[in-house]
């Protein structure tokens, strides 16, 4: 997620001019490369629709929604916007989502096409609230050849029981940590907690108690005294790269199209492995979405929906973004993008499997101050992981934390 770069930014709402030829605000995140194919994107936009014109915004990630919170708190957000999960509800109570079923109603944005998962993904209360573009799921990357030394061989529907004796075989036999280390991977932890029929969200909080909490993190804790997870200091000391990549670890639960990134650091081979389950079956698992989402203030929300509705759908858009956004959403993206690269083909036969199983479930949209909640479970589990707290103080912190931004 993290970027650098600042693209001329548009200022003001969306606006007319001369011609009838109407402006439109677009702002995302993402890396230069990103804004490269976006760019290359809306060229594209801008010839089929010479009536429209797009000014953009886009920053890394943490930086993007600072100012995002800013502009939708001054009545001035972007037009159209890329957006997450975490963030429907919270913008929605704040009034600052534009409701997309009026102008689909209206055939100016296609809802119909979208991949198995991805149908109602934005969709909060009966309204639409935002458009996948690309779809992801979690997955557990693995030093291929790291595993193939030690004779393991993960296939779906693995226990943890099986999961944790591979990692010690790995210790044992080749020296290195299993896996990354997992105190802070919220999004395992809900995979995890929806296998035992719970969710880390529910639509007005958080859908697990303290004891859940200390029982997950206590694994995490004696992970790491028995070696079977990295050491979380020499983690933290070569970050921003991987463990896995720095050969601390021999897998790290992540998202499946984060894959290109261990390709890129590390040296090795890497490939996807499925879930863990708990019974054998169940691995939890969902598919995520980046989304675009339209601002309620849009004085254009016609040309929104057109400008939504041509990255979600157009198959030329497919082919200038490939995976970058995830898996393209829509069926006519998808068999418009045939990726020859093994790391792509990886991602989408690993995706084409979740539904072949049909392992994947629904998400429930996440509650107003998700995303507060999520930045404090990353911060506080690396305060404990470095020895700054223990288990217990860690897990009372992040409760009282989360109780402030649910308001409750």
């Amino acid at each position: 997620m993290a970027a650098l770069g600042l693209t001329a930014a548009g200022c003001g709402t969306g606006s007319g001019s001369d011609g009838g030829t109407v402006t439109i605000r677009y702002a995302w995140w993402g890396s230069d490369d990103r804004a490269k194919r976006i760019n290359q994107s809306i060229a594209l936009f801008e010839k089929k629709f010479p009536k429209i014109k797009v000014k953009t915004d886009f920053q890394p990630y943490l930086d993007f929604w600072k100012k995002f919170n800013t502009q939708a708190s001054g009545g001035n957000p972007p037009d159209v916007f890329q957006n997450a999960i975490g963030f429907l509800r919270k913008y929605d109570a704040k009034n600052v989502l534009l409701d997309l079923k009026e102008q689909a109603d209206a055939g100016h944005l296609q809802l119909e096409g979208f991949r198995a998962g991805l149908e109602k993904f934005g969709e909060v209360d009966g309204r639409l609230l935002g458009v996948p573009v690309g779809s992801n799921s979690m997955a557990l990357v693995v030093d291929q050849a790291v595993y193939r030394k030690a004779g393991i061989t993960p296939r779906p529907g693995w226990t943890w029981d099986e999961f944790h004796a591979a990692l010690a075989k790995i210790r044992d036999n080749q020296g290195r940590a299993g896996d990354s280390g997992m105190y802070g991977v919220m999004y395992l932890y809900d995979l995890y907690l929806r296998q035992h029929g719970k969710a880390f969200f529910t639509a007005r909080g958080l859908g697990f108690t303290e004891a859940d909490l200390t029982d997950w993190w206590t694994k995490a804790f004696t992970g790491v005294r028995s070696g079977i997870y990295a050491d979380p200091k020499k983690v933290s000391q070569v970050k921003p790269k991987s463990a896995l990549a720095a050969e601390l670890a021999a897998s790290e639960f992540t998202w499946d199209n984060f894959t290109i990134r261990y390709t890129s650091e590390g040296k090795s081979e890497y490939g996807l492995a499925p879930i863990p389950t708990t019974d054998g079956k169940r691995t939890g698992q969902y598919l995520g979405s980046l989304m675009l989402s339209g601002s309620k203030r849009t004085k254009h929300p016609k040309e929104v929906a057109q400008f939504i509705n041509f990255m979600v759908h157009d198959p030329e858009v497919a082919k200038i973004m490939g995976y970058d956004r995830g898996v393209p959403a829509t069926t006519a993206q998808y068999e418009a993008f045939k990726p020859t690269d093994p790391v792509n083909q990886q991602i989408a036969a690993y995706e084409q499997g979740l539904v072949d199983r049909g392992v994947l479930e629904p998400i429930t949209p996440h509650p107003a101050g998700a995303d507060v909640a999520e930045a404090a479970f990353l911060r506080i589990a690396e305060e404990m992981a470095l020895g700054e707290r223990t288990v217990a103080e860690a897990v009372g912190q992040f409760f009282s934390e989360s109780k402030t931004a649910f308001g409750a």
